[in-house]
């Protein structure tokens, strides 16, 4: 479960884009299913005049919005995404204290990530079961 007394872990997808970001939200969203309900989950991507690229604007308030004090994990999708995130972790005053970045593959791990904070799993089981989407066989 979350930490006590806090509500779900937050999941933010950072992509280069805003449509993948969305889309890939309204995806892991989707196939969430039952569980305690819906985490909050944001998308944050692309600049904030709609262009292709990142936004430590954007992801440290998609972070905030989703923040319920249990965690919130980020997942990226590649290059600048991973360097914004990791800066604005070492910066430590833009994204909330309980952050991590999530090494996962973008897609997979976001479904897995949001599953595992509808059924209530904690900041731990929720970068866990993202990371592990690194090893789902498609062949």
């Amino acid at each position: 479960m979350g930490a006590e007394g806090a509500g779900p872990v937050g999941v933010v997808l950072v992509s280069h884009s805003a449509a993948v970001a969305a889309a890939v939200a309204e995806l892991a969203l989707g196939l969430a299913g039952g569980g305690e309900g819906p985490p909050p989950v944001l998308p944050a991507g692309g600049t904030p005049d709609g262009g292709l690229g990142t936004s430590s604007e954007l992801i440290g308030a998609a972070a905030r919005a989703v923040d319920r004090g249990a965690g919130v994990a980020l997942l990226v999708d590649l290059g600048s995404a991973v360097l914004t995130v990791k800066a604005m972790l070492v910066e430590g005053d833009e994204l909330p204290g309980n952050s991590r970045l999530v090494d996962a593959p973008f897609v997979e791990g976001a479904v897995a990530a949001v599953v595992t904070a509808s059924a209530g799993g904690d900041l731990d089981a929720v970068v866990a079961a993202a990371s592990e989407a690194y090893s789902y066989r498609k062949a």
